[in-house]
């Protein structure tokens, strides 16, 4: 029995790494009946308990464990007939890339990810890229749109990958750490790791003419393991993004800026809505809060808390 580290997974099979060596794993029947309602009940990031095969030509296993996740990151998954897909686990921090308008990135979706990495505890830095290619009015509305997160408590960083702007400072922070890097088709995942760790040559693709959207170049979530112990996790780009296993009076707990104003609220219970003397919504009204969080806030209680 050997304990590893899952590095890939393509859903079928597991690279697992262990002393060194990696092992091309699947998982035992059983574990796949434990109840999990996951598409996929082993992650990238995740320690697992596996068997050699003692057999096998190349080194092969089988996974008859998992250990306790410290956190994951989950979204609804585009399987109807399972709840969740888990992205990966165990991450130290998660780097979101946003374009703004190649593609663009709508604060929906930012707003989401953030509530389900606040959910599981996941420090989050918001990566705005492909700065080289904004004009004048753009920089700016990215300089507004940074500002609001910034007043939260959230780290942000104008970068392009391209042009290698602002690069180290995203491996200083990475020192040490399983960082996971996420966002849309399209706004530079690929592009960013490779000047990170250029010897890893990972492909990248123009973005589609017609739609303005990215074409997919990650298939499968994998890690990359450098020196000074940082790791990467490079995942597949997202569409759509939606909080899942939430209850609607939960929400709002992941809303770091409604924090020291709920106990202000008249009701304890509030969930700020339309309910009377709410300071969430005087907070909203008077611009202590922004728009933008606020009514996603709201579209999320009216569309992602029934998805549970």
């Amino acid at each position: 029995m050997k304990k590893g580290l899952v590095y890939r997974s393509t859903g079928s099979w597991y690279s697992v790494e262990s002393d060194g060596c990696f092992y091309a794993c699947r998982i035992k029947g059983k574990l796949r009946l434990k109840g999990i309602k996951s598409t996929n009940p082993i992650a990238v990031g995740d320690r697992v308990w596996f068997e050699v095969d003692e057999n096998a030509v190349e080194p092969e296993g089988t996974i008859v464990g998992i250990e306790e996740r410290q956190n994951y990151i989950v979204r609804k998954s585009v399987n109807l007939s399972k709840q969740t897909h888990i992205i990966a686990s165990n991450i130290d921090q998660v780097f979101l890339l946003i374009t703004l308008h190649n593609p663009p990135t709508f604060t929906a979706f930012i707003d989401r990810f953030l509530v389900t990495a606040e959910a599981y505890h996941i420090p989050a830095v918001l990566v705005f890229n492909k700065m080289d290619t904004c004009s004048p009015e753009q920089e700016n509305e990215i300089d507004a749109l940074a500002t609001i997160y910034q007043t939260i408590g959230y780290k942000t960083l104008k970068i392009s990958a391209t042009e290698g702007q602002n690069i180290d400072e995203i491996k200083s922070m990475m020192q040490g750490k399983v960082s996971m890097f996420s966002g849309h088709s399209g706004v530079g995942k690929s592009t960013l790791i490779n000047a990170i760790a250029p010897d890893l040559n990972l492909k990248t693709a123009a973005l589609s003419d017609q739609h303005q959207q990215g074409i997919h170049t990650t298939t499968f979530a994998e890690m990359f393991a450098f020196p000074n112990g940082m790791k990467l996790i490079d995942t597949p780009g997202i569409k759509g993004f939606g909080v899942v296993d939430m209850q609607p009076d939960e929400i709002g707990n992941y809303f770091p800026e409604f924090t020291p104003l709920r106990s202000a609220c008249k009701f304890h219970n509030c969930m700020h809505q339309n309910e009377p003397q709410c300071a969430v919504i005087e907070a909203f009204e008077n611009g202590i809060v922004a728009e933008s969080r606020y009514h996603n806030y709201l579209q999320m209680l009216e569309t992602d808390s029934t998805y549970r």
